[in-house]
């Protein structure tokens, strides 16, 4: 057992890139999956996690998204945050990285944040089933709408490889996690814990499919700032799942 205090290094910005960095040469999609969640395991607080957030972990979010070569979300999470494009160019590059919302059903406002606030058109992942106009009216609107036969992680993740997005970081919700944990499609767990206890009925970071799916995970990382615990956990021992 090994205590994380006391400890005085502090990290500046390209130290901070350096400890979350992706694997090099990437030949196909690395999962990210970013999340924060309270001392007492709430994913969010009066629907939103904003509530939880902190500078610290405001830090690294960036941080993790200048990393990324695409941002996975979940169409829930999209229309709870609010969400808008990136705002800042992936390191090396000199764009953001785009937004690829996976839905079902394509019902996402044309007129919200996500098309009318950023650099690049979102990528909107969703089935060919859809009625055709439902999908015009997002692609009008400025999205590159992908109909695909499944929105299951192995299509999706091709989906992005297809473009040459293999560093994906995923930012919920805990339904997409949950189809991510189902599928052994998670790389590495960024997990910020805050100080708060929180109660009520708020979820978990992941809610799948019925059934246990275990995946052993190694800790890689451990950071603190003003008693908020952010955590990085990679995938352990290959790709066998616990039996």
């Amino acid at each position: 057992m090994h205590p994380l205090l006391p400890a005085d290094e502090v990290l500046d910005d390209a130290q901070l890139a350096d400890r979350y960095a992706y694997p090099r040469d990437l030949g196909a999609p690395f999962v990210r999956v970013n999340f924060v969640a309270s001392a007492d395991g709430a994913v969010s607080v009066e629907g939103a996690s904003a509530g939880l957030g902190s500078p610290a972990d405001r830090r690294v979010f960036l941080m993790l998204r200048r990393l990324a070569d695409v941002i996975l979300v979940g169409a829930g999470t999209v229309r709870a945050e609010d969400y808008r494009g990136a705002r800042r160019p992936t390191i090396g590059r000199d764009t953001p990285p785009p937004i690829a919302v996976v839905t079902g059903s394509a019902r996402l406002d044309p007129a919200g944040r996500l098309f009318t606030d950023t650099h690049v058109p979102p990528i909107v992942l969703t089935l060919d089933t859809v009625p055709r106009e439902r999908r015009e009216r997002l692609a009008t609107a400025g999205a590159d709408v992908v109909g695909l036969e499944r929105l299951t992680p192995d299509l999706v993740l091709a989906e992005l490889a297809r473009r040459g997005l293999h560093r994906v970081l995923c930012e919920g919700g805990p339904t997409l996690f949950g189809e991510l944990v189902a599928a052994d499609a998670v790389d590495e767990l960024c997990l910020t814990v805050a100080p708060l206890l929180v109660g009520g009925r708020a979820g978990r970071i992941a809610t799948g499919p019925r059934g246990e799916h275990l995946r052993r995970l190694e800790l890689a990382d451990a950071l603190h700032e003003d008693g908020v615990l952010l955590l990085r956990y990679r995938r352990a021992g290959g790709s066998t799942p616990i039996e």
